[in-house]
């Protein structure tokens, strides 16, 4: 597992140590505060210790291995235009670092890029053995739909998205797992299959359906938010999301009505408890309910952080952990649904009057 990550002068972070969960860790904040960096600098790096044989890796990989696939990772997840565009805004030049501390302290790695870096990182604490399952990440949009030839298509053609849809592409078209695990799998994908009304099925040409009892549905015609559990739930079918490993998954709760963030919630809580380790970045006030409920009557020991981030005047970024949201300050995004649902019951107990959209100020004007 990941015990810890340190950011210093990395994108909107001057210097963030986060030290994470065993089971699951809520990134909160609203949007630009960072929440997608943070996930994207973790999975980079334990998809680069994870890669074996491609590219010519040797079991123990070496520094100059280490620094060109970190490099060419960051610079595919994140697409910028050079990797000095991740360092921290400020006068003059400078560097920003990286640093991951793991359970299995061979695994630790800290690099370090300057703001005049093109395509070179600097390792200055070396792994000495690779991650044994590749990571997940899932964008904040459904891949199902264009997972059949796009892998292909990525590794032909200059197309410009993140390297995350092709990498998660991959292990969507992934053959179902077999054997002693297929229990385990049966178990988690009952409530999936059951919020979706059906399973999910690939055709020889690699097409996503969903095939319920009224018959089979090409995944295109399936409500987006459904096409997200089926993504999961064929993750977990391919032992992708099985035993152990990581799930970086970037707002869960986007385009999904309030039944299905429930559904989504049981079903971060229940692979976390399954041995993933498991990454959410969110501002979902309902999503963070349900799971704070779950955790509370039914997921107990669940080894839990949540990590707020607030913007600065300045616009950097600081972050207040815990154990629960109680423990990560004020988020503003959590705020104005708060105040919003403050507002609404004030209106409807006509307590204050609805203000209109616009009023003059005191000295008459707009």
């Amino acid at each position: 597992m990941l015990k810890s990550l340190h950011l210093e002068n990395f994108t909107v972070f001057p210097d963030v140590e986060l030290s994470f969960g065993k089971n699951l860790n809520v990134i909160i904040g609203e949007n630009g505060a960072g929440k997608t960096h943070i996930l994207k600098a973790a999975y980079a790096a334990i998809a680069v210790s994870a890669a074996r044989a491609k590219n010519g890796a040797t079991e123990i990989p070496s520094k100059a291995q280490i620094q060109s696939a970190l490099a060419q990772k960051l610079l595919t997840v994140f697409r910028p235009d050079g990797l000095g565009r991740l360092v921290r805004r400020a006068r003059g030049r400078g560097k920003c670092l990286l640093s991951y501390t793991f359970d299995r302290r061979e695994l630790d790695l800290t690099f370090t890029f300057s703001t005049v870096a093109k395509t070179e990182v600097t390792v200055e604490a070396m792994p000495t053995a690779r991650e044994e399952k590749l990571p997940v990440f899932l964008p904040t949009r459904e891949l199902l739909t264009i997972a059949p030839g796009f892998v292909a298509l990525y590794e032909t053609t200059h197309l410009s998205f993140e390297e995350t849809w092709r990498d998660t592409c991959l292990l969507l078209e992934a053959p179902l797992a077999r054997g002693p695990r297929e229990r385990q799998i049966k178990d988690l994908l009952g409530p999936l299959e059951a919020a979706m009304g059906g399973k999910v099925e690939v055709d020889k040409a690699g097409r996503f359906y969903l095939n319920a009892d009224s018959g089979s549905m090409e995944m295109h015609l399936v409500a987006e938010g459904l096409r997200k559990l089926a993504m999961v739930a064929r993750l977990i079918a391919t032992g992708s999301l099985l035993d152990k490993g990581y799930l970086f998954w970037d707002e869960p709760e986007s385009n999904l009505n309030p039944r299905i963030i429930k559904t989504v919630a049981r079903t971060v809580m229940q692979v976390a408890q399954s041995g993933i380790q498991v990454f959410i970045g969110t501002h979902s006030l309902f999503l963070l309910r349900e799971l704070h409920i779950l955790q509370t009557q039914e997921f107990v020991e669940s080894d839990t952080r949540c990590f707020g981030l607030h913007i600065q005047r300045d616009g950097a970024v600081s972050v207040r952990q815990g154990k629960t949201m109680d423990d990560v300050g004020d988020v503003a995004a959590l705020d104005e649904d708060l105040l919003q649902s403050d507002r609404y019951v004030n209106t409807e107990m006509g307590l204050i009057p609805e203000p209109s959209d616009t009023q003059p100020d005191e000295e008459g004007g707009n």
